[in-house]
């Protein structure tokens, strides 16, 4: 009687541990589910930013062969084909995300800045149209700041412009945009302006230094401004004020120019030295 009374004992305690057993299993199964997803998080954050744009590239293509109806993957290879300079590719990849079910306006956004890239202004233009108004943000009004002064819309451009700086803690490059767009107009003024804002902003962004220079000797202002340079930069941007003067036809002060450019490059300034060459011997 004893040992029928423990074998149904050892049976349940048997079922007891089994069951034990297997809870423990599953919970351990869905603890590296979850590293697994962080892990993944984690390394698609790196392809997106410190990663080969390329390496990046053929990531996403990899992950997207096993996971198709992922947007985050297909997201992932369309910002991969951006930095990788792959625009048409880009397009299409883009295209494809904004159909998505859970795609986004910001999706939208990219989408049309791709197509800004690939040189398709008018379908850059209606995909911004397609954004909600209340989508709000600084890509979005930079975007389209850019249509409108493809479409020489001159009004629409500033105010764009102007609300895309307010939504951003670093303006320098959208004020160096608005300058291009005032110097291409002909507004010298304005533009020597907004140029000089980009560069306290950014002291490093050498392209508004050569807008500046340009703005200026526009104006046939041939002397350079008081901004941060190092001694390459200084006759870079003397180079490009001769090459100003002489455009305008102040020769001499143009001659003047490449020959203190040339003497200023801490290196040999072979672009200089040809340019005074073809002057003197012209």
């Amino acid at each position: 009687m004893r040992h029928t009374i423990l074998i149904p004992a050892v049976l349940l305690g048997g079922l007891a541990l089994s069951a034990c057993a297997k809870k423990a299993d599953e919970t351990v199964e869905r603890a590296f589910q979850d590293v697994n997803v962080v892990d993944e998080t984690n390394l698609n954050d790196v392809m997106l930013t410190v990663a080969d744009p390329n390496e990046a590239v053929s990531y996403f293509q990899k992950a997207i062969r096993d996971n198709p109806n992922r947007t985050d993957l297909q997201r992932g290879l369309a910002k991969s084909l951006i930095r990788s300079k792959r625009t048409t590719e880009a397009v299409a990849a883009w295209s494809k995300v904004v159909k998505m079910d859970d795609a986004t306006p910001d999706d939208s956004v990219d989408l049309a800045d791709a197509l800004i890239r690939s040189g398709d202004w008018e379908r850059a233009e209606k995909t911004l149209d397609s954004v909600p108004p209340l989508h709000e943000t600084f890509k979005r009004y930079r975007l389209e700041a850019m249509v409108a002064d493809a479409n020489r819309e001159w009004k629409r451009a500033d105010t764009f412009y102007e609300t895309a700086i307010g939504l951003t803690t670093r303006p320098a490059g959208v004020m160096n945009n608005w300058g291009y767009s005032k110097l291409t107009r002909g507004d010298y003024a304005e533009a020597e302006r907004l140029f000089g804002d980009a560069i306290r902003q950014d002291q490093t962004l050498f392209t508004a230094k050569n807008n500046l220079i340009l703005a200026r000797s526009a104006q046939r202002n041939y002397t350079l401004p008081v901004i941060p340079m190092d001694q390459a930069e200084r006759a870079q941007l003397l180079h490009t004020l001769a090459l100003s003067a002489i455009k305008q036809g102040d020769i001499t002060t143009g001659k003047g120019l490449l020959r203190e450019a040339i003497a200023t490059h801490p290196q040999h300034f072979e672009e200089a030295v040809r340019s005074l060459r073809a002057l003197e011997n012209s």
